[in-house]
């Protein structure tokens, strides 16, 4: 591939970002009163702010260049075609094919994937249907009242986002727990709060082998049959599987038909759209899961046939790879201004560094410019109370995006125009500062950039929108620096040290490590009670 800082568009790009670094915020709205309308995309349901940015129509023009001299047009549409973009596993990326209509064709080694997405969605459907309506009991007759999904990665955060998200639509009788990490504490204090007899656990693994998610749901197994006093039967009752392995299933004493497959060509971060949602589909019913579903495709059209420059995604992927690469800095910050969006900053997170955390190229080559950057947030307002203060006044520059929706069915209306106050009032005030020389710790230099993405309102068909905006606003960067954004290699190397390091906790017979390593197993085995 070729080295995108040899292009002329990236060398066109530095003699702009020269220029631009000359001007401040204020001095670009002062010079053109029409900019927010330049500078904001309207959207079904969405608008997006960007005019609070280091750029310009002209800046924009010359970053679109470089998406163009860099072959963006041609990988999106190499992946929404199902061809295999994902050259270290050879394999389709193709979670838009999740959340296409019955009637479209995708194609895989030409067969039409459609179809069979479709059944898993007829048959998650039904399942939660049943449970919804108290038709699907547990072993011992009584209506299911909790969900207990145990997965990990992506099959943990992408529902437990979502679920958390559309709270308002929550069935009344039923409750969600989500379980991932193999400490303990974090299953056991899900199974103390829940009736045997009522729960029913959604085990998401797509291999049905990975450790940590399998430890976890043996764990749930003897819990359960402890309280049936063995009865395997119990099993079918209060356990699901998303997954792919048919035989491991049945051995765990899953029913087949329990069983609701994805494909090889859903990446774990990309897969709440999959059967992984479907403790999102009996949360929230399926009708809002397939406008949730629905919201995702509309994007995906946006993202597939609008100008680059006139491009959600594209425009603020340009963005954040002009300050990442012209302007240095290293970090990127998301405050959802909704109580409920709470862990979007998480899910944006593993979606953005698992994807673009990458120094190698897809030809194999290191990368010659940093690529993906930090990403951290919290909700708002309860982040104007911890790290605002770095944001406003530190020494490093970060860009934000803040999201909010215009109205919500929680509260009043004051209660809504306060927190729309502090958002639009945040946003300014990162960018206006205020000089203050008379009092130094008083001053704010101001000049710090932010997106504000507004939603009408946060609904199943607005969050699969805003989602699909990030997923495609990450392949556009990693496809400008010329990384796979669909492997995740990087998670290996520890997982593999773990397992034999397990083993040699349990014997208690270490191997050959460095001297902190085995430091730190003889004082953790010395503690043991």
């Amino acid at each position: 591939m070729t080295d995108p800082t040899k292009l002329k568009a990236w060398q066109n790009l530095q003699s702009h970002q020269a220029q631009m670094a000359r001007s401040s915020l204020k001095e670009l709205f002062a010079a053109d009163p029409a900019r927010f309308d330049k500078l904001s995309l309207l959207l079904p349901g969405m608008l997006v702010d960007f005019s609070k940015h280091a750029a310009t129509p002209e800046t924009l023009h010359l970053l679109a260049q470089l998406a163009k001299e860099t072959g963006v047009e041609a990988l999106r549409d190499a992946m929404l075609a199902g061809e295999r973009i994902n050259t270290t596993e050879n394999r389709p990326v193709l979670h838009t094919a999740l959340r296409a209509p019955k009637d479209a064709e995708i194609l895989v080694d030409g067969k039409n994937v459609v179809p069979d997405v479709h059944k898993v969605l007829e048959a998650m459907g039904a399942f939660a249907t049943a449970v919804r309506s108290g038709a699907w009991k547990g072993h011992s007759g009584k209506e299911i009242t909790d969900i207990i999904n145990i997965g990990i990665g992506g099959s943990y955060l992408g529902p437990q986002m979502v679920t958390a998200a559309l709270s308002h639509a929550h069935h009344k009788r039923l409750t969600a727990h989500f379980a991932a990490n193999v400490e303990a504490s974090d299953l056991e204090r899900i199974l103390a709060r829940v009736n045997p007899e009522t729960a029913l656990f959604i085990i998401a693994s797509k291999t049905f082998t990975t450790a940590e998610t399998m430890q976890n749901a043996h764990i749930a197994r003897q819990w359960l049959l402890a309280h049936y006093k063995g009865d395997e039967k119990a099993v079918a009752r209060h356990f699901v599987a998303a997954s792919t392995n048919t035989d491991g299933v049945k051995t765990f004493g899953i029913a087949p038909d329990n069983m609701f497959p994805f494909w090889d060509w859903v990446g774990g971060r990309y897969s709440v759209w999959s059967a992984i949602g479907l403790s999102v589909m009996l949360m929230t019913g399926p009708e809002n899961f397939a406008e949730f579903l629905a919201g995702a495709h509309d994007m995906d059209r946006h993202f597939a046939a609008a100008p680059l420059e006139a491009n959600a995604p594209v425009v603020l992927a340009l963005l954040g790879l002009w300050y990442r690469n012209f302007f240095n800095h290293p970090a990127y910050a998301v405050i959802p201004y909704h109580a409920c969006l709470g862990r979007l900053p998480a899910f944006l997170q593993q979606l953005d560094m698992e994807s673009n955390g990458k120094g190698v190229t897809r030809t194999g080559e290191r990368a010659t410019t940093p690529t993906g950057p930090m990403i951290f947030g919290e909700p708002g307002t309860d982040a104007q109370h911890s790290f605002f203060q770095w944001l406003h006044q530190g020494t490093d520059v970060v860009p934000l995006d803040f999201i909010a929706a215009a109205t919500t069915p929680y509260g009043n209306a004051g209660q809504q125009a306060m927190l729309l106050a502090n958002i639009f009032a945040q946003s300014e005030a990162l960018m206006t500062g205020k000089d203050n020389a008379a009092e130094p710790h008083r001053n704010f230099t101001g000049n710090r950039p932010t997106t504000t993405i507004l939603l009408d309102s946060l609904t199943p068909r607005s969050l699969g929108a805003l989602i699909a905006l990030y997923e495609h606003k990450v392949f556009v960067q990693g496809a400008i620096w010329g990384i796979n954004s669909f492997d995740q290699w990087g998670v290996e190397l520890g997982k593999v040290l773990a397992k034999t390091l397990e083993g040699e906790l349990k014997s208690g017979t270490p191997g050959e490590h460095d001297g902190s390593t085995l430091g730190l197993m003889k004082y953790a085995t010395s503690r043991k009670k």
